[in-house]
């Protein structure tokens, strides 16, 4: 039986692939897969794991003797669900293996902007705090996160580790009900009210229809000028033009994004072009942790094992 991981790289160099190899069957991996080398590469493969390799209708039909699609991912929008289905192909996913690391780096932002470390250090390293006549700098203002307002914008098994970590440091958890909603279940809080109220935002809703630019010229305009928004769900949920506008008229304070529109991202996409300096942008980092990664790989191998003891 073979298996091919069309992408082993995306999940990283570093991580330990013998949990795999222990499998009844043979593996051929790749580092990346260029969508015109899918079907030869996966002719005879009876599993296929992809992290963003696009698995189409077309290429599925192509394949014979496909029996299982394992997705080292959350989302499944790489692969064409309806195609797969109707050949009975099972295509399993990876879940809740990442809370820990993105909240760790939600908070390592918002941390940021809380005590504008990175700032303070760049003007020791300029000399400044030599040449200073007092003990300390405060060229930068730092607020304390406890008594603030965290909205939370969804509230799965992500957005828990998040509350969990904000009440720790005593800030007030809101969780906001869908835009337009017209009831308000228990325990959330009408979106543009909660938006109002806010001093930090974190995203942690899919990107949907009714997601897209979720957050956009309107509701920065309801924002407090002092709120910070941290996005790491999907680029699409902001509107990069809005938010750009939004922080270099001082409409909100700062924002954090660990996703784009467009990734990976170009130099000339306008969110790094045009980057104000109250904006944080990492590299789709937030998943990436050493140990959450071999959690992934851990499910990628009970996916593997179950089918095989079928």
């Amino acid at each position: 039986m073979l298996g091919v991981f069309l992408d082993r790289d995306s999940v990283g160099i570093d991580l330990e692939m013998s949990s795999l190899k222990t499998l009844d069957m043979d593996w051929q991996f790749y580092p990346y897969t260029d969508p015109g080398d899918v079907v030869t590469r996966c002719q005879n493969a009876e599993i296929i794991v992809t992290n963003k390799v696009v698995l189409s209708a077309d290429v599925i039909a192509a394949l014979p003797n496909l029996k299982l699609i394992v997705v080292a991912a959350t989302g499944t929008n790489n692969v064409d669900l309806v195609a797969a289905k109707s050949r009975n192909i099972p295509v399993r996913n990876v879940v809740d293996y990442a809370g820990s690391s993105i909240a760790q780096l939600v908070f390592s932002y918002i941390l940021e902007f809380a005590t504008q470390s990175a700032n303070y250090q760049r003007l020791v390293e300029e000399g400044k705090w030599a040449s200073s006549k007092t003990f300390c700098l405060m060229d930068y203002p730092m607020f304390e996160l406890a008594g603030k307002t965290l909205l939370l914008v969804g509230y799965g098994n992500l957005a828990r580790s998040v509350e969990k970590i904000a009440r720790a440091f005593d800030m007030e958890v809101v969780i906001a009900e869908h835009k337009g909603a017209s009831s308000i279940r228990q325990g959330r809080v009408a979106f543009d009210q909660a938006i109002q109220s806010a001093d930090v935002i974190s995203l942690h809703c899919p990107l949907t229809d009714n997601t897209h630019h979720l957050f956009s010229t309107a509701e920065f305009s309801q924002m407090k000028p002092t709120a910070i928004l941290v996005n790491t769900a999907r680029g699409g949920i902001v509107d990069e033009s809005a938010l750009i506008d939004a922080l270099k008229r001082g409409e909100i304070a700062g924002a954090a994004t660990d996703v784009v529109s467009q990734e990976p991202a170009p130099k000339d996409l306008e969110i790094i072009r045009e980057k104000p300096y109250n904006l944080i942008v990492t590299p789709h980092i937030a998943w990436a942790s050493l140990e959450a990664r071999q959690r992934l790989l851990s499910q990628i191998v009970e996916h593997c094992a179950s089918h095989l003891s079928n």
